[in-house]
């Protein structure tokens, strides 16, 4: 019966995956936890490499929160790697990022990403920014 429980919950349909990709453990810990008190089932990355495996494996989230600062590449990187493969281009993308000036907005945007959010980031703007993106 325990497996069961196990695997139901990990296959369960009303759960929202959501890539959570950020570098600093305390911002990536914060983030999942907001995600969680929203019914959302967060999946944490921590650099480039894993965000970009994370995002083509099966089940594919429903969004992805990505900051832009993160080792082993650049988060601008993931998002056009995001939007030229076929697999994760339709994933909504919303980027929360230290780095708020306008012309860094502005890549991200037209990069790829749905929607900007400057750190730091509130409970309720979060999660109003993702409802919007799985919407």
């Amino acid at each position: 019966m325990a497996r069961y429980l196990a695997v139901r919950a990990f296959n369960c349909e009303d759960d929202i995956r959501i890539l959570v990709a950020d570098d600093d453990p305390v911002m990536s810990k914060f983030m999942c936890t907001v995600l969680r008190t929203g019914g959302h089932q967060p999946v944490p990355a921590f650099d480039c490499m894993q965000a970009l495996m994370y995002a083509k494996k099966e089940p594919v989230p429903k969004a992805i929160i990505l900051d832009l600062a993160m080792p082993a590449g650049t988060g601008l990187g993931v998002l056009e790697n995001l939007q030229a493969s076929f697999k994760t281009a339709h994933i909504p993308v919303l980027v929360v990022s230290g780095t708020t000036d306008e012309a860094t907005r502005a890549k991200a945007l037209g990069a790829g990403a749905t929607a900007f959010l400057a750190k730091p980031v509130a409970p309720d703007e979060l999660l109003s920014a993702v409802a919007a993106l799985v919407a």
